[in-house]
């Protein structure tokens, strides 16, 4: 984590915004901008686009740090976290841990990882909402999508596309069980 706000520093000051104006961006407050780039606080997924459009880049680049012309190839057992991410507001606690399958590419559209997903207790469903849309793919486990009004339930095999300007949270299906997820996302520069 402390790698991701060291990248996310870096992103800020090399776009010359000060810890200010990304505050007012995302909706946090200047203490909270430095948390997250001191490593101590673990950002919500929906402010990686709010991060992205204010410093001028795509949101992959916050989340693998470089780009890269010409094709990727991300070999199995290469594959390194790339960001943990949560869901909850001012987080100090992941439960999404995600592998970029397209780390360097530049200028891509489509996001692509593989995505470790923990369990959230039910009394812990921490709704957001972001320009773009997703998909997800369940490799392993069985996830819940609590989607606007609706809970959806995927086991193995199973996908599920959706627009994600629609207020949403995923987690784990099973207490004590991770779910793995290939997901691909889209998020509008």
């Amino acid at each position: 984590m402390e790698n991701f706000g060291k990248r996310i520093k870096q992103l800020r000051e090399t776009a010359n915004v000060s810890i200010e104006d990304a505050a007012k961006a995302a909706g946090l407050e200047p203490s909270q901008i430095e948390l997250i780039e001191s490593g101590e606080v673990i950002p919500r997924i929906s402010f990686l686009s709010k991060f992205a459009r204010c410093f001028g880049v795509r949101v992959g680049t916050l989340l693998d740090g470089y780009e890269k012309v010409g094709p990727v190839i991300t070999r199995h057992r290469k594959l390194s976290p790339t960001a943990r991410l949560a869901e909850e507001h001012a987080a100090y606690r992941s439960h999404m841990d995600y592998f970029s399958l397209a780390e360097g590419k530049h200028d891509r559209n489509m996001e692509p990882y593989i995505v470790n997903i923990h369990y959230l207790p039910p009394f812990q469903k921490y709704y957001q909402s972001h320009e773009g849309e997703e998909f997800f793919y369940v490799l392993e486990g069985e996830i819940s999508i609590y989607y606007g009004n609706e809970i959806f339930t995927l086991a193995t095999g199973d996908s599920i596309y959706y627009d994600s300007v629609v207020p949403h949270c995923v987690s784990s299906s099973r207490k004590g069980e991770n779910a793995k997820v290939l997901a691909v996302t889209y998020t509008p520069f």
